[in-house]
């Protein structure tokens, strides 16, 4: 078996001597002299301090588009990114420091979005009116009320949305899931997931003069407004309420995906979540552990977190186990192994590389799979593995994890639409607020 869907490729575009950041506005008839450069799409990708390295890698490595356009508020990781960009692919995209001119560019045809999680929704609405197809990192939303509020958003306006649960396009995977569903272990009943780091305390942050090279205002975006603090860029965001979605959004979203999947499973019944704050004080403000349990008629999902403490589970830091009535596979993201009913191993396949809790940023081959399915999905050639309307049902699901931590008790769930049944206090917690003039509106 292929031990990728894909392998990365480097294409380079010659666009003649001279090529500099001016080369994206090249004639249409020099650009048209480039083998089906009419049928490339254009692609610009938002965000690229973190995960964007590897959105770039993968537009990079596809034959079937281009990179047309960077954008970051920070101009000199702005700068940086579009210097390498320019450097591997032979000619030079428009760097942008405010998404707006991409949003109103007729030449993109599609957006990707690996910015903070309170920006995934409202860029990826922002997209859609503009005409535009969007890959959007997990989380898809930084709330529940965003979740419905983009499947409703690309209904209307047509366009793909596929989120980044890049395992959802990897072969290894795909292969197994489908013997799982065919049988493999029998009926499954139950399956676990986890997620161990050992994460450094953000300290308690002072307030600082905004660096000149950063946008602040953009960065904020829909997020109320607050004084800047000199520990939560570029990364430390994640574990702040206004901006981010704590470790069960964060990496969780890969796994309990994976679960659900395994198990043919949408909205759980109930869905309860125990933990805290426990390696450290500082202005860290969700859990560094958390104990999850999602209530199925016949199953029950697990997802078990510890961002702060990094004893592994299965000696893996991250991975999934489905159990059946015949048996148990643990699926991670360098293959699977098959046991039977008794604990006795009777297949397995591995990349051979290690299942890391270490963030993915630069370039893999998942996401280059993943981002091809996407592209080919765009061309009519292939239905998208990960689609908003599949992927929005792990996000909430985790979401509601994050809720019942909050009001620290169970939830009962209309299994159908995920709302929050007889707990008014919960279901105030669906959505969120928003900076004036900066609203979420399909």
């Amino acid at each position: 078996m292929n031990q990728s869907v894909i392998t990365r490729r480097t294409v380079l575009y010659s666009l003649g001597a001279g090529a500099t950041a001016a080369a994206i506005g090249a004639t249409a008839k020099s650009y048209a002299q480039i083998l089906g450069a009419n049928d490339r799409l254009n692609i610009a990708v938002l965000g690229v301090n973190g995960r964007g390295q590897a959105h770039l890698a993968a537009v990079q490595g596809n034959a079937s588009a281009r990179v047309s356009h960077i954008c970051d508020v920070d101009s000199t990781v702005l700068a940086k990114r579009t210097a390498e960009a320019t450097t591997e692919l032979g000619y030079a995209p428009q760097a942008v420091n405010d998404y707006r001119t991409v949003l109103e560019s007729k030449d993109v045809d599609a957006i990707t979005i690996a910015l903070p999680d309170h920006w995934h929704t409202p860029m990826a609405i922002l997209g859609l009116k503009a005409g535009k197809h969007v890959y959007v990192e997990k989380p898809s939303s930084h709330n529940p009320r965003e979740g419905e509020l983009l499947v409703q958003a690309q209904q209307k306006y047509g366009k793909l949305v596929q989120v980044g649960d890049q395992q959802r396009s990897w072969e290894p995977t795909i292969k197994i899931i489908q013997q799982i569903h065919e049988g493999l272990i029998g009926q499954t009943y139950l399956a676990k997931c986890w997620y161990v780091s050992r994460r450094n305390s953000m300290g308690t942050g002072k307030v600082a003069p905004v660096p000149s090279t950063l946008n602040w205002e953009l960065w904020q975006g829909p997020a109320p407004r607050s004084e800047y603090k000199d520990n939560i860029h570029p990364y430390n965001w994640h574990w702040l309420r206004r901006y981010g979605t704590g470790e069960a959004l964060n990496n969780g979203t890969h796994e309990l995906d994976i679960c659900r999947w395994a198990l043919q499973v949408e909205y759980p019944e109930s869905v309860t979540a125990t933990g805290g704050r426990y390696q450290a004080k500082d202005d860290w403000e969700f859990y560094d552990t958390l104990i999850t349990s999602f209530q199925y008629p016949s199953s029950t999902i697990s997802w078990e977190g510890r961002s702060c403490q990094g004893m592994r589970i299965y000696n893996r830091d991250r991975g999934s186990v489905i159990h059946g009535t015949k048996g148990t596979v643990i699926i991670d993201r360098r293959g699977y192994e098959v046991y039977d009913w008794k604990g006795k191993k009777t297949d397995e396949f591995a990349t051979g590389r290690e299942s890391s809790s270490s963030d993915l940023i630069s370039k893999d081959s998942m996401t280059d799979g993943h981002f091809a399915n996407w592209i080919n999905a765009i061309h009519s050639k292939e239905k998208l593995n990960s689609p908003v309307q599949i992927a929005n049902i792990s996000v909430t699901t985790l979401l509601l994890s994050n809720i019942s931590w909050s009001v620290n008790r169970e939830l009962r769930l209309d299994s159908k639409s995920a709302h929050i049944l007889g707990d008014a206090e919960a279901m105030r917690l669906w959505g969120r607020e928003y900076e004036k003039g900066w609203e979420v509106r399909i």
